[in-house]
């Protein structure tokens, strides 16, 4: 069976990032309404974009802010969680292990390279209190709210004119 992959671009011909993004960013949308999966997928073994982008989950209690990132492949070493100020800043790098020689690849799908995040919390952390955990391929950080951070919803009363 004989697949027709497009043509992947030369090396000197890269995309402006700006672009890049924004036709990322369409076709995502575009995508969604008629169901279909992400096309943006579909970009990296095309040559159009560089690196990872790891998905993240954040949930939150009363009590504590929970992320979850999904790094498959990423070894503990490789990882790098920090907090500047409010920001929670996740870097990592996933080496290219495959053996080249000897073959000629028709279909490459799987993403290396560098990722860099940056999770805004909305409060400063006690640096102390911070909890991280790395196991099968998914980082999970439990930062706990600090006094201040935990003030509690105020309803808003909305007067119809």
């Amino acid at each position: 069976m004989q697949t027709n992959l497009p043509p992947t671009p030369s090396k000197g011909s890269q995309p402006q990032p700006f672009f890049e993004q924004l036709q990322q960013e369409m076709e995502q949308l575009l995508d969604r309404f008629r169901g279909y999966p992400s096309v943006a997928s579909a970009l990296p073994r095309l040559g159009l974009t560089s690196g990872l982008h790891p998905a993240i989950d954040m949930a939150e209690t009363d009590e504590a802010v929970e992320i979850s990132a999904d790094i498959p492949g990423v070894e503990a070493d490789n990882l790098d969680v920090s907090l500047n100020g409010d920001v929670l800043v996740i870097k990592g790098e996933k080496s290219d292990a495959r053996a080249t020689q000897d073959k000629s690849y028709h279909l490459i799908e799987r993403s290396y390279g560098s990722f860099h995040r940056q999770i805004p919390l909305g409060f400063t952390p006690v640096d102390d209190a911070i909890d991280g955990q790395f196991a099968d391929g998914v980082l999970t950080v439990t930062i706990p709210k600090p006094d201040e951070a935990k003030t509690p919803n105020r309803r808003i009363t909305i007067k119809a004119k």
